[in-house]
């Protein structure tokens, strides 16, 4: 006993603690002479055992292939062929199905470059690489080379050594006056919000047809095969305990990741690919849970759990809660999906997708918990039947419309325009009536019981979806529907900007300063900070810097919360100049603006990574939204401020900032 308390004590101390860093493998470099003109660059890799690194020439659909990037090659040398690489290995991958080429326990990459700037005698190369295990690890390395002296250093960015190449951008990055911030993400939310929010999802999960008949069945187990009803009662609480832990253990990578690279929930959050990957899983889960299929585990991995079962002991109870959450997998598996999803999406972090994730496993654990507890309310219990099945349906509902959330952040992200406001708006009213038809018996679904009659609690529910149904309709020709701001796309990403019949738009187009647009609510925006700059100085009033994004909900909440306030409005409209900087803008830059981060050391190629490079360097924040105010000589006005969706704080905020401008 005392030793698996010990081991979860750990399990739980590491993921609090989310300081430790994998790294499986190691590398060295030297630098050889070949010619005048030509030089070796020699990277050495030690991997751990048991791990394996995909080379140059592996698979596309399989692991991420290694790769040989050049940071200041341009007009100082060029590489000659891909790297030489010493003994791989090819195994067929049967998940990706595709041959994988990798590396074990060492690698050997020789790259040969050619010198055509006799001047340079700096390369700068980085090594981007997927490591994999269990589970998988994206490494990268920085290295620099002396052409002259033929040493070389691995550097944390490549603004450590001195070159004589200088990609910098023009976009000023002097230190300003500010007190330093450190980096936080503005767009999750709150950890009591998401614990209460998914306990409550783990306990509705227990309604669905694959949880709820076991709960009776395993705690009477417990309670039955043991003798002292003590000891039953405590491996059934132990039981519910290992449900928890294993969920909160699903939460473990992504603390490794965030390691590896504190900015990955925002890159997530705004990731086309992602956010197209989970409108498909979500979608596909809500038709599964609608009846077309069954999405499971294989019945090999429930297997052998359910084997391990029988080893006796606490050791066979946390195989038994492993079982549980495998086999029940169909019915848990799209919450699980949209909890990951959403927290994923909103630049959470990891400590609050484990936060997260333990209340989901808290949730789903306390029934078994309770009963075992008090075993004499399981007679009070709901007889199982075919309202579970309907408890299945009504969460695909909701699961089917919260997948387009997903695909609406893929299309702002591109500005593609495919789903705007009203045609988001009009999938949400279709799915609710839907949904509000199906409560009231007006269709069914594979696998629903017959009804012959509504119950008071499905009747209920059907008034609620068929009241927000009713409360979405008006959206179509503008209303702001603040009940749901933030998963629409904003009102400025429509085709009626300013409602349906409005008129106010084209007479302040013309009105509008160069470079300028009309963002929400008809305030004149900047999205360029130059121009906004430019712009200040000559009506003499401050700056708002918006730091925002096209995919960020919290960003949209402040714009239809917050900025519509009379009072905040007028600010907005009159007293500052604004410059909204999308940091997720999939943009190019021209050519002759990309540059390399002092930041980071990459190359910074679209609109959204120079404003994000931008914000980094200026106010060590990375968050969105996240709003400062500044005087014409670029000094701040006070202190910036991220989230802030009190009225009365944020109008505070501005009203000080002008007061200091003043002055």
């Amino acid at each position: 006993m005392k030793k698996t308390a010990l081991l979860f004590f750990l399990l739980l101390s590491f993921i609090a603690g989310k300081a430790q860093i994998i790294e499986p493998v190691k590398w060295t470099s030297k630098i050889e002479k070949k010619s005048e003109t030509e030089y070796v660059l020699i990277f050495n890799a030690t991997i751990e055992d048991n791990w394996h690194m995909y080379s140059q020439f592996s698979a596309d659909g399989g692991g991420l292939p290694l790769e040989v990037e050049f940071n200041n090659a341009e007009n100082n040398f060029e590489a000659v062929g891909k790297a030489q690489e010493s003994e791989t290995h090819k195994e067929y991958n049967d998940i990706f199905e595709v041959e994988e080429t990798f590396f074990s326990n060492k690698a050997e990459l020789k790259q040969t470059i050619k010198v055509s700037n006799p001047d340079n005698t700096l390369v700068q190369v980085g090594l981007y690489y997927q490591v994999c295990k269990e589970s998988c690890i994206q490494g990268e390395n920085l290295f620099a080379f002396n052409l002259k002296d033929l040493t070389s250093q691995e550097v944390m960015n490549f603004e450590e050594v001195v070159g004589t190449v200088d990609n910098t951008t023009d976009t000023k990055t002097e230190p300003v006056k500010t007190t330093e911030k450190k980096t936080e993400d503005s767009d999750k939310k709150d950890p009591w919000t998401i614990f209460i929010g998914t306990l409550l999802a783990g306990i509705f999960v227990t309604f669905t047809p694959c949880v709820f008949p076991m709960i009776p069945m395993t705690v009477s187990f417990f309670i039955k095969q043991n003798s002292s009803k003590v000891k039953g009662k405590f491996n059934a609480l132990f039981y519910g305990l290992c449900i928890i832990v294993i969920y909160v253990l699903i939460s473990v990578p992504f603390h490794l990741f965030e390691g590896l690279d504190p900015n990955i929930f925002a890159n997530i959050s705004t990731n086309v690919y992602l956010n197209l990957f989970f409108f498909a899983i979500f979608t596909v889960f809500a038709i599964s849970f609608f009846g077309a299929f069954e999405i499971t585990m294989p019945n090999s991995l429930a297997n052998k759990a359910d084997n391990a079962s029988n080893l006796g002991g606490l050791m066979g109870v946390f195989f038994m809660a492993l079982t549980l959450i495998i086999v029940s997998f169909s019915c848990t598996g799209p919450a699980l999906g949209l909890i990951l999803g959403s927290v994923l999406s909103t630049e959470g972090g990891a400590m609050l997708l484990t936060i997260a994730m333990f209340g989901f496993g808290l949730g789903l654990a306390l029934p078994f918990m309770l009963f075992a507890l008090f075993p004499n309310l399981m007679s009070s219990m709901p007889k199982s039947g075919g309202w579970l099945n309907s408890v299945k349906v009504v969460f695909g509902f909701i699961e089917l419309a919260l997948a387009f959330k997903f695909l609406s952040n893929a299309d702002l992200v591109l500005q593609l325009h495919f789903l705007e406001r009203e045609v988001f708006i009009a999938i949400w009213i279709a799915i609710f009536i839907a949904l509000s038809l199906y409560l009231l018996g007006k269709f069914s679904l594979p696998h629903d019981s017959p009804v012959s009659h509504l119950s008071v609690g499905r009747m209920l529910l059907a008034v609620i979806s068929l009241s927000f149904t009713i409360y979405l309709i008006p959206g179509l020709w503008g209303a702001p529907l603040k009940l749901i701001s933030g998963f629409p796309p904003p009102s400025t990403y429509s085709e009626s900007p300013f409602g349906v019949g409005g008129s106010g738009g084209s007479s302040v187009t013309q009105e509008l300063p160069k470079g300028a647009k009309l963002a929400a609510h008809g305030i004149v925006a900047f999205e360029d900070y130059e121009e906004g700059l430019a712009y200040a100085k000559e009506v003499n009033k401050p700056i708002m810097l918006d730091f925002t994004g096209h995919a960020c909900v919290n960003c949209r909440k402040m714009e239809e919360h917050v900025w519509s306030d009379p009072a905040v409005l007028s600010i907005l409209k009159n007293d500052v100049v604004l410059i909204s900087l999308y940091c997720d803008e999939e943009k190019d830059l021209p050519a002759s603006e990309q540059f390399i981060s002092k930041n980071t050391g990459r190359k910074i190629e679209t609109v959204g990574q120079k404003w994000s490079d931008f914000q980094i360097s200026r106010y060590q924040s990375n968050a969105r939204p996240y709003y400062v105010l500044i005087n014409l000589d670029e000094t701040n006005l006070n202190e910036p401020v991220a989230y802030t969706p009190d009225i009365e704080e944020y109008l505070t905020w501005l009203q000080s900032g002008i007061e200091n401008f003043k002055k």
